[in-house]
């Protein structure tokens, strides 16, 4: 390894170090608790994002399904937005992009259920309008945002944001607050099953 990059790597774990330090824990405590009733009343939880945060929406949700009980049928009900590419397609060609998730949340939501949007900058127009939507119509709102918030911080009903200028340190707290909520509620999996 170049000392030149063993220089950079060490640079790159400090601030995200500096990052995680800044994760506003209340916030992510609201969306923990808001997540265990959910899963305790088999609501539905819906994550969407873009690029690397559309990943991520993926990878979320395949710990909350599966990862958070490992008990055949147990998790949480989950769906990352992003994951069906023919929907995707489909709507982005007919509709326009900005509404690949607002159209999807308007058949698969309802009232009492949770939506997360993950993004940078918080101003992606199909977040806007997937929030927009959710805020009429009585889903739950959390985003987990990154740079300023954008207009997702002012739109969420319960914005998580780290205000750090580098989309792929914004993009890792993402997972690393998806992760610390799947080993909280995996730690409470015996509760919940107890009244399902």
């Amino acid at each position: 390894m170049t000392s030149d990059f063993s220089k950079f790597a060490a640079g790159y774990a400090e601030r995200l170090a500096a990052a995680c330090r800044n994760i506003p824990v209340d916030g992510v405590g609201k969306l923990a608790d808001a997540l265990l009733r959910c899963w305790s009343t088999r609501k539905q939880v819906f994550l969407f994002g873009n690029g690397g945060s559309a990943g991520n929406a993926i990878h979320i949700a395949n710990d909350w399904i599966y990862g958070i009980s490992m008990t055949f049928g147990s998790g949480l009900k989950v769906t990352a937005l992003p994951a069906n590419s023919a929907v995707l397609t489909c709507l982005a060609n007919d509709e326009g992009y900005a509404s690949i998730f607002v159209n999807q949340l308007a058949v698969l939501a309802e009232p009492g259920d949770i939506a997360i949007a993950l993004s940078g900058s918080g101003n992606s127009a199909n977040i806007v309008a997937a929030l927009e939507h959710c805020n009429r119509t009585g889903i739950e709102t959390y985003a987990i945002l990154g740079y300023s918030g954008g207009k997702a911080k002012t739109l969420a009903n319960h914005p998580i944001h780290v205000a750090i200028d580098d989309m792929q340190i914004s993009e890792d707290l993402q997972l690393i607050i998806g992760h610390m909520l799947m080993q909280w509620l995996y730690q409470r999996r015996d509760t919940v099953a107890k009244k399902s």
